[in-house]
């Protein structure tokens, strides 16, 4: 009985530590610790099985956990790539091929609500492991210490990278319109988006536009 209210103990610690911190377990050593630890623990319930249906959910959970993340990395590796210079694009297709955003989406409501959906997209990827390496960077520089493994994720600096990319582009937007008139409409737009986008609670993407 006391054997089973641990192993009841155990598994509700890597149940937590597997979902909070995965990255944990993302080699191939730690990996194997885990599933030593879990064939052990299984042993202890051979009877009804209950153990082991938790254990197995536990570790299918864990897998696509960090199947889901590297998917996520390995698509933010491709936009990390360097690009051509878009300035030179630009000048290469025909004013009538170069849309601005109004032609694209005139509803500043619509926009706002695009802009939010990627916010929370972004949002949703960084994790408690995130903020826990920014942490450990900082004190690894105050105590003058090098680390090697201070940027496993970088689910934070995306989502500072989004937030300079929305800047850049309401600005470009703006500035790529030659006539008085029309720029003023554009600035009006992203100041009825950004109105939106305080209406619905992403401060992010408002603070991105002003």
């Amino acid at each position: 009985a006391k054997l089973k209210s641990f192993a009841a103990k155990i598994i509700q610690l890597l149940k937590e530590w597997t979902e909070t911190f995965p990255y944990d377990f993302q080699d191939e050593k730690s990996m194997k610790e885990l599933k030593e630890i879990a064939h052990r623990i299984t042993q202890c319930d051979e009877e009804n099985g209950t153990v082991k249906k938790i254990i197995s959910q536990m570790t299918q959970n864990l897998l696509m956990a960090l199947s889901t993340r590297s998917q996520y990395q390995e698509i933010r590796e491709k936009f990390r790539q360097p690009v051509t210079d878009k300035g030179t694009i630009l000048k290469a297709k025909p004013q009538s091929t170069q849309k601005d955003i109004l032609s694209v989406c005139c509803d500043p409501l619509i926009l706002a609500q695009q802009l939010t959906y990627i916010e929370l997209e972004r949002v949703s990827n960084i994790y408690p492991e995130d903020l826990m390496q920014i942490v450990s960077h900082m004190d690894s520089l105050d105590n003058h210490k090098c680390r090697g493994d201070v940027t496993k994720t970088y689910n934070l600096e995306a989502y500072d990278n989004w937030f300079n990319c929305l800047s850049m582009l309401v600005a470009t937007e703006i500035c790529r319109v030659v006539k008085k008139k029309q720029r003023t409409r554009m600035v009006e737009f992203f100041i009825d988006v950004a109105r939106e986008c305080f209406n619905i609670g992403n401060f992010n993407s408002m603070m991105a536009i002003i």
